[in-house]
């Protein structure tokens, strides 16, 4: 990324002075990577279109140099702990062993994101309960909080009134309800986990050449979501 592409990029996200985790390892030839988690206990291996989907708004929207394939790492592999984006999602029992536990909590302490993103888009479903104990296990059962509708998540790159609904909850699959928040956990006062029951993985699982034939792009939050990452 150019200096002159840096500036564009801070332009659109005013609320991030701060340099982006992508400047800080200069040596990497792209200034974003997808990296998928897969874990033991669940199936890690949902929504395959999904990475290829973002990795295209990206590539749309954005000026940064993106990798055009999604990584995938084990939670338990130490080489996690150097991704500046992680994504980790299922619909099944989350249940991580000490390994896999002990790296989430230092990636995340130590400024790392992931998206966590919940297939069953509900609120009680195993995925839910499991991933939301294994949380309060590691950071406190206060750590996981409702983000308000005016975080700079919503408007660090599109303007958004607060997390886009998906088809599913509109067409009432999963619990019937349409979540109005999405949850995050914050440590010094950066979110390091992004937490959805809304499902995004599945509503952007498919081709992204597809993307041509919808009225409005719904992968435009996906961008938001990378940037935010990037930049705080």
């Amino acid at each position: 990324m150019t200096r002159a592409e840096f500036l564009r990029l801070m332009a659109a996200c005013a609320f991030a002075p701060l340099l982006p985790r992508s400047l800080r390892a200069a040596e990497s030839a792209y200034d974003f990577v997808f990296t998928r988690l897969m874990y033991e206990s669940g199936d890690w291996d949902v929504d395959q279109r999904m990475p290829s989907n973002l990795i295209d708004a990206l590539i749309q929207y954005t000026t940064l140099r993106v990798d055009p394939k999604e990584q995938v790492i084990p939670l338990g592999d130490p080489r996690m702990l150097g991704a500046a984006f992680c994504y980790l999602a299922g619909h099944k029992l989350v249940e991580f062993n000490p390994d896999e536990r002990r790296n989430f909590e230092k990636y995340v302490r130590n400024g790392g994101f992931v998206l966590v993103d919940d297939c069953n888009h509900d609120i009680d479903g195993l995925f839910a309960k499991s991933f939301e104990a294994e949380m309060a296990s590691i950071f406190g059962p206060a750590a996981m909080q409702k983000l308000p509708n005016n975080h700079p998540l919503y408007s660090c790159f599109f303007k958004f009134d607060g997390p886009p609904a998906t088809g599913f909850e509109l067409n009432g699959w999963g619990d019937d309800l349409v979540h109005e928040y999405l949850k995050g956990i914050e440590i010094d006062g950066r979110l390091g986990v992004l937490y959805s029951n809304k499902d995004y993985g599945c509503e952007w699982d498919y081709d992204w050449r597809n993307k041509r034939f919808l009225a409005e792009d719904n992968t435009r939050f996906a961008v938001n979501i990378a940037v935010y990452a990037m930049t705080t």
